[in-house]
């Protein structure tokens, strides 16, 4: 299914089912910049008005609540953001770039993955209710990919550099499980648990 007629740029990032709905993040340009946008079934709803480029990552639904992560210029720097219902909140003040890439909600906690430039590296990270919860040190790139809770567990997948290449790894609960041995690039993208 077609969700842009083709006349403007557009990428698709994420998608979700709740019920007969089908939910997708993503981003089209504006006139201008990107526009965050996501889609309900195929109908398109935007999160910014392209003043200034922004992008959708990731979509999560859960009853009636949309939220959708992304991220959006501040005119110097990205600045992570999750949309609630097309609110947004800001994740980062904006005085380095950073980004959300991924959302997940259980009960009433929100808890999403990203990534925020330190002056030096990309640190690795998630934020649980606006709180953030730094994954790597700062030391070597780190990303944070994707996320997904299960019970009081926090998983997140991601990749981290050894100074060399990057390793496939994710966390749980903050600590870190290597998925390759480092000796090739590697990153992990999405990550499930059952």
């Amino acid at each position: 299914m077609s969700l842009t007629d083709g006349s403007k740029s557009a990428v698709a990032n994420s998608i979700f089912v709740s019920g007969a709905d089908v939910y997708v993040a993503g981003v089209e340009s504006g006139e201008k910049n990107n526009v965050a946008k996501y889609w309900k079934n195929g109908t398109a709803q935007s999160l910014t008005d392209g003043s200034k480029s922004a992008g959708a990552n990731s979509i999560f639904v859960s009853g009636a609540d949309v939220y959708v992560a992304g991220r959006e210029f501040n005119g110097t720097n990205s600045v992570a953001k999750y949309w609630k219902n097309r609110t947004s909140v800001s994740l980062t003040d904006g005085s380095k770039s950073a980004t959300a890439n991924s959302i997940f909600v259980s009960g009433t906690d929100i808890y999403v993955a990203g990534v925020e430039f330190n002056g030096a590296k990309n640190v690795a990270k998630y934020w649980k209710n606006d709180t953030a919860v730094s994954l790597s040190d700062g030391s070597e790139e780190a990303w944070a990919n994707s996320i997904f809770v299960s019970g009081t567990d926090v998983y997140v997948a991601g990749m981290e550099f050894n100074r060399t290449k990057s390793v496939a790894k994710y966390w749980k609960n903050g600590f870190a499980v290597n998925l390759t041995d480092g000796l090739k690039n590697a990153s992990a993208n999405s990550i499930y648990v059952r």
